[in-house]
């Protein structure tokens, strides 16, 4: 059975819950990615930050992004997997949730995050082909 811990991307950054939506944006562009995991103290995840989140929910509302904290936007339900969950609850997480990256956490640590790049390397072309299509409809 393949796993979750398998198919992840490892080494990930969390933007802390009391850093500022200009932090994460610089931490953004420094890893070349569009989505940050927000963690707070306990280095625990509290939710996900995206680029699109600092677009419209924070700059296009008025928001000043050196004052924003980054736990001001990662706010609701935290969709993730257990490292151990196998590649079909991955697949049934990203569907049921429609959502494009998913952390993936251990012992309630961050420790990976897997992508629909991560899972078109991994699986079989009519699997990928069926997460596409859940995520590209309403």
């Amino acid at each position: 059975m393949t796993t979750a811990r398998q198919i992840m991307s490892k080494g990930m950054e969390c933007v802390g819950e009391q850093e500022t939506l200009a932090d994460a944006a610089r931490m953004m562009r420094r890893l070349g990615v569009g989505a940050l995991p927000v963690c707070g103290t306990d280095e625990k995840l509290m939710g996900m930050l995206t680029d699109r989140d600092i677009v419209v929910k924070a700059l296009g509302a008025g928001k000043d992004p050196n004052s924003t904290r980054a736990a001001e936007l990662a706010q609701g339900e935290v969709v993730c997997v257990q490292a151990d969950d196998s590649v079909e609850q991955v697949l049934g997480t990203m569907t049921r949730h429609k959502v494009r990256r998913l952390p993936v956490i251990d012992d309630h640590k961050l420790v990976g995050m897997i992508a629909q790049a991560d899972v078109a390397r991994a699986l079989p072309e009519p699997q990928v082909g069926e997460l596409l299509e859940a995520l590209s409809t309403e």
